[in-house]
């Protein structure tokens, strides 16, 4: 069978998502979703969709959608591609923007994505590693075909100064990805990037602060002529008429959106309090997880311990991970849970 296969794709591991755990009694806390109801707009949608419609292909371009995005950031339909999720525009930027003998850089530790798109398409990877303390300095004389630069960062949580970021898109000769699917959840954005510069895109998701992970709708801004290759390139019919539906209903309740972020900051302020109290070290979040660091017994124990309590967190191998968790944050309620479970844990 593996002369059927790809030699690339034989040799590469594929990305690993989060488990998905079914059952009675289960704390979620391993893949970022949010704990908090849509806006009601998009219940009130679905009762009104015709099923007949759906019979028939969707748009292709998105363009009601678009409108609504165009709106929202003050810029033209033709600076807008929407996506299949976000991930789907962090493929196709891989497909349009790295010739074979190009290269993909990202931080490491960041979306554990990015390279395994790169790979898939046989272009070479040029990891950029951040310090001890997750903060970075570009290595002199970088040069990618694309960077993503994810901000506010994942796994860490943590957010990097707008004006290195400019700093850096000024310098970079390729194409910058700026990745802000957790950034409604932070105190300032990039995308301001997105038109100011001919080299970004910025790329934004309703996964997180719309909570909307299920119906898979992710969108970005550039300059025109990087939206326009992403448009060449694309599935004939990338986007579902329901999630395009649901999509523009969200986007259009910016009341809801703001209300759930500022729940998953409250309670992300109180969680980091209780985590810190417990002996963790806890890295600045902007995002609707926590990134820790235990002392003791170590994070894979804490892991497993959680786990066997079906209180399920993230913890991800290597060696730049392997002494955190990443917690996504959830209800109050989970919280305490959390807390309660780990002081057993800790014997507190």
């Amino acid at each position: 069978m593996k002369k059927l296969i790809r030699k690339s794709v034989q040799a590469m591991s594929g990305y690993v998502p989060g488990e998905q755990p079914k059952g009675e009694g289960i704390i979620k806390l391993n893949t970022n979703e949010n704990p908090w109801l849509c806006t009601p707009e998009v219940r009130d949608i679905l009762n009104e969709i015709d099923v007949m419609e759906l019979a028939k292909y969707p748009d292709p371009l998105c363009m009601e959608v678009r409108r609504v995005i165009s709106e929202k950031h003050e810029v033209g339909p033709a600076n807008i591609f929407a996506g299949n999720g976000s991930d789907e525009i962090l493929a196709l930027c891989v497909r349009a923007f790295c010739e074979r003998d190009g290269s993909v850089g990202y931080f490491d530790p960041s979306y554990s994505l990015y390279p395994v798109l790169a790979r898939i398409e046989e272009i070479a990877v040029k990891p950029v590693a951040l310090d001890e303390n997750y903060e970075w300095q570009m290595p002199e004389g970088y040069e990618a075909s694309v960077f993503f630069l994810t901000n506010p960062n994942a796994p860490t949580g943590m957010l990097f100064p707008k004006k290195k970021v400019e700093t850096f898109i000024q310098a970079f000769p390729g194409v910058v990805v700026i990745d802000e699917a957790y950034v409604d959840f932070a105190r300032e954005s990039c995308m301001e990037f997105a038109t100011k510069y001919d080299n970004v895109l910025v790329a934004r998701t309703l996964s997180k602060s719309y909570a909307l992970a299920g119906i898979r709708f992710g969108y970005c801004v550039g300059a025109k002529a990087l939206i326009d290759a992403l448009h060449k390139i694309k599935d004939s019919y990338n986007v579902s008429r329901l999630t395009q539906e649901l999509a523009r209903v969200a986007l259009l309740d910016e009341e809801t959106m703001q209300a759930i972020t500022a729940a998953v900051k409250g309670t992300r302020s109180l969680i980091t309090e209780e985590l810190t109290a417990l002996g963790f070290k806890v890295y600045p979040s902007e995002t609707n997880f926590v990134w820790v660091k235990p002392t003791f017994p170590g994070a894979k124990k804490i892991y497993d311990e959680l786990r066997a309590r079906n209180i399920f967190v993230r913890w991800f191998d290597g060696p730049r991970t392997k002494d955190c968790l990443r917690i996504t944050v959830g209800t109050n309620e989970q919280m305490i849970t959390l807390v309660e479970n780990l002081e057993e844990i800790l014997g507190k």
